[in-house]
Parts: C-alpha cells; sequence; structure tokens
C-alpha cells in the first residue's frame, strides 16, 4: 500500500495599513484598513495568490471585515 502525503499551507501578510476611525468590538481598541495578501503553499512551492482588504484591529489583530 502506497500512501502519499503533501504539505498545504497558507499564509496571510499585512502589505499596508491605514488608520479608521472606530474601535474594535471584541478589546475596545484602535481599528485600521490593511491591504492584506493571501499566499497558499503546495509542497513549500507558492501557487495561487490573492489580495483583499480589511479592517483588523491594531491591538489583538483580529479581523472585523473583509472586503474581497
Amino acid at each position: 500500500m502506497v500512501c502519499f502525503c503533501f504539505l498545504v499551507d497558507q499564509t496571510r501578510k499585512v502589505r499596508q495599513t491605514k488608520p479608521v476611525a472606530g474601535t474594535c468590538s471584541r478589546c475596545c481598541r484602535g481599528a485600521s484598513v490593511a491591504d492584506m495578501m493571501t499566499s497558499t503553499r503546495f509542497c513549500f512551492i507558492p501557487f495561487y495568490w490573492t489580495s483583499w482588504r480589511a479592517i483588523i484591529c491594531t491591538f489583538c489583530g483580529s479581523v472585523l471585515k473583509s472586503y474581497r
């Protein structure tokens, strides 16, 4: 019997942020608009990228709202 194992992972990176009026609903700290980039790797080779915009908390890092 042959068994194949493949490693697939996904990473999110914040490319640019701008402050926004408002606070986080979880920790009541400041929020910012961020340009995010998600890359998916298969066996350590990146093969898919997507860019999107999100409102994130500057303190706890949670994504409050995303725009794809």
